[in-house]
């Protein structure tokens, strides 16, 4: 994750693969699932340590996954829901 995080900027609009633990998972909203993934590398006091995944898949607090998808910078869903960096339209896979 800290790598997608320092290299938000060259990555946006590519496909990358991640594998994290699910640590947060609100489904169906605005017609997507809303997953925070972490992989143990970045520092929560700046949140690189934690990863947006949105998709059609779901998945489970504890759960790993491996994702992949779209790296989105700059996201402002508004209401105080604005991304530095995430991925979108992802694929899931449980391991």
């Amino acid at each position: 994750m800290a790598a997608i995080w320092a290299d938000r900027k060259s990555l946006a609009g590519k496909t990358v693969t991640v594998r994290g633990k699910v640590v947060k998972f609100n489904g169906g909203i605005l017609g997507r699932n809303w997953i925070h993934i972490q992989d143990g590398t970045g520092a929560a006091a700046d949140g690189t340590n934690d990863l947006l995944v949105t998709s059609d898949a779901a998945a489970k607090v504890g759960d790993i996954i491996t994702v992949t998808g779209t790296v989105a910078i700059d996201k402002d869903f508004t209401a105080g829901y604005a991304y530095a960096v995430l991925i979108e339209g992802a694929k899931i896979e449980l391991k």
